[in-house]
């Protein structure tokens, strides 16, 4: 975590404690996650408690304290995702990531979450790598998808 982009952000909102939570989203988007330091250096500059930035980190789901992938695999666990097989498709995920939903790649790749639903229903089952979406996903898909996006990556492929 770098201090000084940090306190640029909080400079960018005049280090008012009322757009706190706009502090929180631009260094999420930042860093892809709430790093600890910078949840220090919010509640020390706009004089808030530590207590209450974490609480506000942890009550909005939006926020993550733990470092997300390049790619963040969103696998919708809706109703009609799951009537259409989500549950099979999170797990062929799961199985090639070798990891389990709420957790990342240990290269920072991946990262891997099941959602409630996305809204999506029409599109059963849906999934979503980074907002990119991925209609009536299917298990034999899954690898095909992978792929696509480690080749993305400089130095990956």
């Amino acid at each position: 975590m770098n201090p000084d982009r940090v306190n640029n952000i909080i400079d960018s909102y005049g280090a008012d404690r009322a757009v706190c939570l706009a502090v929180l989203h631009d260094i999420q988007r930042e860093y892809n996650y709430l790093p600890r330091e910078a949840l220090n250096l919010v509640a020390e500059r706009l004089g808030i408690s530590p207590g209450e930035i974490y609480r506000m980190a942890t009550f909005y789901r939006s926020f993550t304290l733990r470092p997300k992938g390049d790619f963040c695999i969103r696998v919708c666990m809706g109703t009609a995702c799951h009537v259409h097989g989500a549950a099979r498709i999170l797990d062929t995920f799961e199985r090639e990531l070798g990891i389990r939903a709420g957790d990342s790649t240990q290269d920072g790749l991946f990262s891997l979450e099941a959602t409630a639903c996305m809204g999506a229903c029409a599109q059963a089952p849906y999934v979503e790598i980074n907002s990119e979406p991925y209609a009536q996903m299917t298990t034999d898909q899954v690898s095909g998808v992978l792929e696509h996006c480690s080749c993305a990556v400089p130095g990956t492929a």
